[in-house]
């Protein structure tokens, strides 16, 4: 009756091995496959997000670092890729309603959105930097005070500066912006005082436009871009992951850093 007992309850406990653990791998997600199948993916962006995803002054064509980076891990994954633009403070709801594939335009990893979706491995490094006009006499975060603050809505830079909730009590005006492009313009007409922004935005916009802009010593903080996936593409994901660590270890990656930023910035 003992050995019996022993046997049955050994039987059972397989049973359930089988069912919890061994499955695992008959139910993993059919992402890459159906990504594959259809021939491309589609990266939702804001094409006013120089110089990571922005139109070319010539054609109008969507350009980019990021842009030439998917272009790159589309032909690695033996795919073409496709680009939407999409208004950033709803791009999320789009990934996950699934029109489009993934966000790829420095889109910094933060906790609050890795409860939402899931993060390829960070490529890049990012500060978010405080922006006034040349000739500005505010030189410190503390002197934003009874300023008005301009940021793209949706944004990490919104995150940035509301994790300093005693600043923004003290601040005159917040003001949200559909993409950097116009918060810097009414900054360069006075309209705003100062601009919270992406370093590399910032970086890029300063130099696009000498003598108009300049930064202010002290940060609101540092990140790391990642590219946004669903939580269930598994699959596309570590086919993703694979082939950026290949892009990002060989000149590929070297030499898209050097075209958009003169060197190679991209993280290993």
């Amino acid at each position: 009756m003992r050995n019996t007992t022993i046997r049955f309850l050994a039987v059972l406990l397989a049973a359930v091995f089988i069912a919890s653990g061994c499955g695992k791998d008959n139910t993993k997600d059919k992402s890459l496959e159906q990504i594959k199948a259809k021939g491309f993916f589609i990266v939702g962006l804001d094409d006013q997000f120089p110089p990571m995803g922005f139109r070319g002054q010539d054609n109008n064509e969507i350009v980019g670092f990021d842009i030439d980076l998917a272009k790159e891990a589309a032909k690695r994954l033996g795919i073409q890729v496709q680009f939407k633009p999409v208004a950033w403070d709803g791009i999320i709801l789009s990934l996950n309603k699934g029109d489009i594939d993934v966000v790829w335009n420095g889109m910094t990893i933060t906790e609050e959105r890795k409860q939402k979706i899931e993060f390829s491995k960070p490529y890049l490094n990012n500060r978010q930097i405080i922006m006034v006009t040349l000739d500005s006499t505010i030189s410190t975060i503390e002197m934003l005070k009874g300023k008005k603050v301009g940021l793209q809505l949706g944004s990490s830079s919104e995150n940035a500066l509301n994790s300093k909730p005693e600043l923004v009590k003290e601040l005159k005006e917040v003001k949200k912006y559909e993409n950097n492009t116009l918060a810097l313009m009414d900054l360069a007409s006075k309209r705003i005082d100062a601009v919270v922004v992406d370093e590399i935005v910032g970086r890029w916009s300063m130099a696009k436009k000498p003598g108009v802009y300049k930064v202010l010593a002290e940060d609101m903080g540092t990140e790391l871009y990642g590219v946004g996936i669903r939580k269930n593409d598994i699959t596309f994901k570590e086919a993703l992951d694979k082939v950026l660590t290949e892009i990002k270890s060989d000149k590929a990656g070297e030499e898209i850093s050097k075209k958009w930023f003169g060197e190679n910035i991209i993280l290993k």
